[in-house]
């Protein structure tokens, strides 16, 4: 009696294994691929294929380019780059076979089909600078200097005499905030914090805390900046966000890439004659971005200032590096300056 109850049992779970057995193999019996170029660059068509590794037949593949249905022929999808735009951008294939689906994903990474200017200087003016300021944000308005600079504990908000390197006026951060990049909106200071995922809106006179916003899907706050109604962001990544002015909240985004390579790590940002100016953070580098597309169509070589910097102060740490951009508009004066740096730096841009 015993032993037939056991065979019995034995029987069940036999059956039960061949089911799941057969269950698995006939989804793992479909292997799927997405071929794709290697590398695309804009102004180019290109075609990408979903197909199964050993031709079984399918029923319907799907694509999708960055979260949206793209329509195919079969199982190939021909795409114009200069629809995506540079950047890394996410493919998804959606295949049908047996009443099942199988879902494979791939990257598409667009680069510019052109190189970026490049760019030297000559110094017109050098200013003072408090080289115990960390400087995350700098922008220029109606005659001063208004600075944010960073570290926990030592961050703080400035109004500065560009002249004399004088600061008139001065709030510190709260110590549990690293305070990054920031820019003026009418009568407000947008200041942005490192790894809070927060930023702060002050009263661009009396320095006094108006409000606060969370970010909403960028990794951190780093530069800051603006245009006629957005403010532009940059957070660490090749990515740079464009924020509703009134309310901080992140609507989109374009991606920094040249013509072989995303750039990251961008840092503090100036909007200037319609292009977007960032720092390249711990490389003496400035890069001129197109704000419509993200392609990188400058870079501005800056090596000479460190060695400017070193014959009067000594750079202890690996970051006290260039960080810094403010633009007088009507005077058309470009300042630069580092973290830490004793001088503030007026330059002019020599085009190579």
């Amino acid at each position: 009696m015993k032993f037939t109850y056991i065979m019995k049992k034995l029987s069940i779970l036999t059956c039960f294994l061949a089911i799941l057995l057969t269950t698995i193999s006939c989804e793992d019996a479909y292997k799927f691929s997405i071929e794709k170029p290697e590398k695309a660059t804009l102004n180019q068509t290109i075609t990408l294929k979903m197909v199964e590794k050993e031709g079984k037949e399918v029923d319907k593949i799907q694509f999708y380019i960055n979260g949206k249905e793209i329509p195919s022929n079969g199982n190939t999808l021909t795409l114009k780059t200069s629809d995506l735009g540079v950047g890394k951008h996410a493919i998804n294939g959606l295949a049908f076979f047996e009443g099942k689906t199988k879902k494979q994903n791939a990257f598409l990474e667009v680069f510019a089909d052109t190189k970026p200017d490049i760019y030297k200087y000559k110094i017109v003016n050098e200013y003072p600078h408090d080289n115990k300021a960390y400087t995350q944000g700098l922008e220029y308005y109606k005659g001063y200097l208004y600075e944010t600079t960073g570290r926990r504990g030592q961050s703080s908000l400035r109004k500065v005499d560009i002249k004399t390197g004088k600061v008139l006026q001065k709030i510190d951060l709260n110590k549990k905030y690293f305070g990054e990049g920031m820019t003026i909106v009418d009568d407000k200071i947008i200041w942005l914090t490192w790894q809070s995922k927060k930023g702060f809106v002050y009263d661009l006179n009396t320095f006094e805390k108006i409000s606060e916003f969370d970010y909403n899907k960028s990794k951190e706050g780093w530069g800051l900046t603006q245009n006629e109604s957005e403010l532009i962001k940059s957070d660490g990544t090749s990515k740079i966000w464009f924020l509703d002015k009134e309310t901080q909240t992140e609507k989109h985004f374009i991606q920094a890439y040249t013509h072989d390579r995303a750039l990251s790590q961008l840092n503090e940002l100036e909007l200037i004659n319609g292009k977007l100016y960032a720092n390249y953070y711990q490389k003496p580098i400035i890069a001129i971005i197109n704000p419509d597309t993200g392609i990188v169509e400058g870079l501005i070589n800056l090596k000479g200032l460190e060695a400017e910097m070193k014959k009067t102060q000594k750079l202890v740490a690996d970051d006290e590096v260039l960080n810094g951009i403010a633009y007088d508009a009507e005077n058309n004066r470009l300042f630069v300056t580092g973290k830490n740096w004793g001088k503030l730096f007026e330059i002019e841009l020599v085009k190579q």
